[in-house]
């Protein structure tokens, strides 16, 4: 596969403009569905084919920086690809396109015009650029502005209904949002007054001849903020009783993918902006306190939706492992677990909803029989559970070995602790799948405590239904064919990254070493060894380093000051 990289320039800023253009069409069209269906899933597939060319493109030529506007640095709006950015990039792509195929089956299924979808779909696209310009953002304020186009899309999509629950949920989601995103502005006013740019770039150049306090209690309050939006104990407790009140498809989105926008965030300032280890001892505390009590949460559960987000708590606390480790096998192995997670637990938020639909609960005390009553939903829940958990030969096995050998290539004693509190993780959650499927699919109904409160529902065909209200139907626990389908492909996208594990894991090394260089971002975007048309700019890695640039490089560890 031959593509020029004369087409970044054109490609780069793509992923943010695609959906906000087709969230315009949709609203033009808000009283014609199928229409909007059209212009949602075209958009969402244009994104997935753009993300995988931007990869293929990083991984090729490196990382890139496009000046929006071609104003100079750091005047204009910088967007930046490498590999962790566009490898987040086309994961994400491909989640929001299976959730986005889901929802329109259930729609479809359930009637459209009993469900608030003209609103749904354009403020899921909107959701849709906000993640990209947040992952292609290459200075802090436009971070932070990606981080609100979220928050906003978020908080409609979270409350959409209007049941009491969800606007219950949903304030409180908005609350904890607002504040993280204050103390997120507060972090970028330290950070302006003290260095003069808010550019990653020129920060990485200038960050290094701040004094070591204020530069410290920068990174604390930028910590802070991303931790919130990522969940990390002990800035977790919004989010168990925020995402279990949402629609299907939104929990899906919202636990598959926003926390991880967090992660991104603090695996990008953390390598780039303050690379020293005053902090990686204190990520590597809070990941192995976001592991367990994530997990000792899961399993105290008896609703699955609720249990799934306890787990989703608790597997961030992987990814900040991986950081707090700060070496590249670290940072590989975190690369790896982000996309491994996105999937697998997107695809159980997806399954569930399926579970919701065929017996009209996800209480475990009122489930029971599913795996008689359906064995493709049994399957369906079985694959990515197993993933989750870390049994081999799955991406999660992978992706937990890779981060307990940079842990044990370590060797402290807190590298040594988090090994054990991650095999302890691993096993409970083992146990709290293991739970779900013997409760929900393996006993009777019958001997479910409240099994009599909800009444069983026809077992489980595909069916690809036309738009009938959905009390108008004969047997409503059918699953509808898109619904099933868009859950099928995550699990097998999902078995996919096990298959590819190899290159896929090369990729996150040379991911890794391109995050432990910042040279290689200073160089893009500052100083580019070659100049693409545009005003975009490619800096390969090694390429062209001059003394500037190392002395940008040793102020970022405090060797010495730059001039």
């Amino acid at each position: 596969m031959i593509v020029s990289p004369e087409l970044l320039p054109i490609l780069t800023p793509l992923p943010v403009l695609v959906p906000l253009l087709a969230a315009a069409g949709t609203l033009v069209f808000g009283r014609r569905p199928r229409t909007q269906r059209i212009i949602m899933l075209g958009a969402l597939g244009a994104v997935v084919v753009i993300c995988a060319l931007l990869l293929y493109l990083a991984d090729r030529h490196g990382t890139t920086a496009l000046q929006v506007g071609n104003w100079e640095t750091p005047i204009g709006i910088t967007l930046v690809v490498d590999r962790l950015s566009a490898g987040m990039l086309l994961v994400s792509s491909i989640v929001l396109l299976a959730v986005a195929i889901y929802g329109a089956g259930q729609n479809i299924r359930d009637g459209d015009e009993r469900q608030p979808t003209s609103i749904y779909r354009p403020t899921y696209l909107v959701l849709t650029g906000g993640v990209a310009a947040a992952f292609l953002a290459g200075d802090l304020f436009n971070l932070f502005v990606g981080f609100e186009i979220l928050l906003a899309a978020s908080f409609v999509l979270l409350t959409v209904g209007g049941t009491e629950a969800r606007i219950r949920a949903g304030v409180s989601y908005v609350m904890v949002s607002m504040v993280a995103s204050l103390i997120f502005l507060t972090g970028i006013g330290l950070t302006y007054a003290a260095t003069g740019t808010l550019n990653l770039a020129q920060l990485a150049q200038r960050i290094g001849a701040v004094p070591e306090g204020t530069r410290t209690a920068v990174y604390a309050v930028l910590l802070v903020a991303f931790g919130i939006k990522a969940a990390v104990f002990p800035l977790s407790n919004w989010l168990p009783d925020s995402y279990p009140t949402a629609p299907a498809p939104v929990t899906a989105v919202f636990a598959g993918l926003l926390t991880k926008v967090g992660v991104y965030a603090i695996i990008r300032t953390h390598s780039l902006l303050f690379p020293g280890g005053e902090f990686n001892s204190i990520l590597l505390v809070c990941g192995l306190l976001t592991m367990l009590v994530g997990i000792f949460g899961a399993i105290a559960q008896s609703d699955i939706r609720r249990l799934l987000s306890f787990t989703l708590v608790s597997h961030i606390g992987y990814m900040v492992f991986g950081v707090g480790l700060a070496s590249t096998e670290g940072l590989s192995g975190a690369v790896f677990y982000v996309a491994h997670h996105i999937l697998v637990q997107t695809t159980l938020f997806l399954v569930v909803g399926l579970i919701e639909r065929q017996a009209g609960s996800t209480s475990l005390r009122r489930l029971g029989g599913l795996a008689t009553a359906s064995p493709l939903l049994a399957v369906l829940f079985l694959v990515p559970a197993l993933n989750l958990a870390g049994i081999p030969p799955f991406s999660g096995f992978i992706g937990k070995v890779a981060l307990l050998q940079a842990s044990v290539g370590d060797g402290s004693v807190l590298a040594w602790i988090l090994v054990a509190g991650s095999v302890l993780t691993s096993l409970l959650t083992l146990y709290a799948m293991a739970r779900v499927w013997s409760k929900a699919f393996w006993r009777p109904r019958a001997e479910a405590p409240e099994g009599h409160l909800t009444a069983a529902r026809t077992p489980s065909l595909v069916e690809d239904s036309t738009d009938v209200h959905y009390d108008d139907r004969p047997n409503p626990g059918r699953m509808p064919l898109m619904m099933v389908g868009s859950t099928i492909g995550l699990v097998v996208v999902g078995l996919a990254l096990t298959v590819l594990a190899g290159p896929i894991l090369r990729i996150a090394d040379r991911s890794a070493a391109d995050l432990r260089d910042p040279a290689v971002y200073i160089t893009a975007v500052l100083q580019p060894a070659d100049a693409a048309p545009g005003g975009a700019a490619i800096g390969r890695p090694g390429a062209g380093t001059d003394p500037h640039t190392e002395c940008r490089v040793a102020g970022t560890t405090g060797d010495k000051p730059c001039e």
